[in-house]
């Protein structure tokens, strides 16, 4: 597998998905079949992939961004917030045939959500758009990666990257069912827990939630390193939500293949988009030549400020505020 291209410039291509968000906010989420009253409704941008964009660009990544929208004012809309960060968008196509997509969204007071996705132009995204956008990937550091767009995408963009030289870096978010060959070209998986138990089909889940910090619980991560390494994933990112999130790297110096990043504890007001917050921040530092625990705290911090704004793209936080967190070592703001 490949490595990342060292250097503070080094540019990221991410491919996939851009979404408006429909979002409405409620005290508690309805149970089936109930109704509940909302307090606010917004419309922003939105969709795995452009979030990852905007957080990696915010960050003080080199960001070039493949995906399709509509010709509606939705897709104005996300063209827009994703320049205004500084992504490139000249990948994006406009579709003639589809809608831009949407997410329906609704969040409680506590910042948790629920989602319903229409892919609408995100579901034309294909291999020929990849092979089309050829030379963004020439040189490219980090190619960004979701599963909002078609496998067969995906895996042309993973390919695409591989072949340049880059690091292929896979969330594995909305989970599914992967080929081999996608995982054989992965260089880089990001995974929930959740998400990791479902990938090794494991009866139990083997990737607890819970931490103690026991010897006996590192022997446990060490097996979860180990069973990915049998699928050809020597490098593993596992978030852990409030937990903070687990390192698992195969290439790393003995003693050093099993990290444990720390949460930075904050009062959240909206989850929505705090994973792509993660991933864009991994992906820019990763692109600047860091480590992938140095990556990963990183992070955190970017993933945990991103929460204490509504919204995703508008709430994500710029490079400046997450290096002054790192260099203090706070573990709580």
């Amino acid at each position: 597998m490949s490595s990342a291209t060292a250097g503070t410039q080094g540019r990221i291509v991410v491919v996939g998905s851009l979404n408006a968000d429909l979002t409405i906010y409620c005290e508690r989420l309805p149970l089936p079949g109930e109704t509940v009253h909302g307090n606010g409704f917004a419309v922003n941008p939105g969709g795995k992939s452009a979030n990852q964009a905007v957080a990696a660009s915010l960050l003080g990544g080199n960001v070039s961004l493949v995906g399709a929208v509509g010709a509606d004012a939705n897709g104005d809309m996300l063209l827009s917030s994703a320049a205004g960060a500084g992504v490139d968008v000249s990948g994006v196509r406009t579709s003639a045939t589809e809608a831009t997509g949407v997410a329906v969204i609704a969040v409680d007071s506590n910042g948790e959500n629920n989602i319903i996705i229409s892919a609408g132009a995100n579901g034309t995204l294909s291999p020929a758009d990849v092979a089309a956008a050829a030379e963004t990937f020439d040189g490219a550091a980090v190619v960004c990666l979701c599963l909002e767009v078609s496998l067969d995408t995906v895996e042309a963009a993973a390919r695409a990257g591989h072949d340049a030289g880059g690091t292929v870096l896979l969330n594995l978010s909305p989970y599914a069912e992967i080929p081999q060959q996608l995982a054989d070209l992965t260089d880089v998986l990001l995974v929930n827990a959740h998400e990791a138990s479902l990938f090794l089909g494991s009866a139990g889940n083997p990737v607890s939630a819970e931490i103690p910090g026991s010897d006996a619980d590192a022997s446990d991560w060490e097996a979860v390193r180990l069973r990915f390494a049998e699928r050809g994933l020597e490098r593993v990112l596992v978030t852990l939500g409030a937990h903070g999130s687990v390192v698992l790297d195969s290439l790393a110096p003995a003693g050093q293949q099993l990290v444990r990043v720390a949460p930075i504890k904050v009062k959240a007001v909206d989850t929505t988009g705090a994973g792509d917050a993660f991933t864009g921040a991994v992906a820019a530092r990763l692109a600047a030549g860091a480590p992938l625990a140095d990556a990963a705290a990183f992070a955190s911090i970017a993933a945990a400020l991103a929460t204490t704004r509504k919204g995703t793209q508008a709430a994500y936080p710029q490079v400046a505020d997450v290096e002054r967190l790192l260099a203090s070592g706070a573990g709580a703001l």
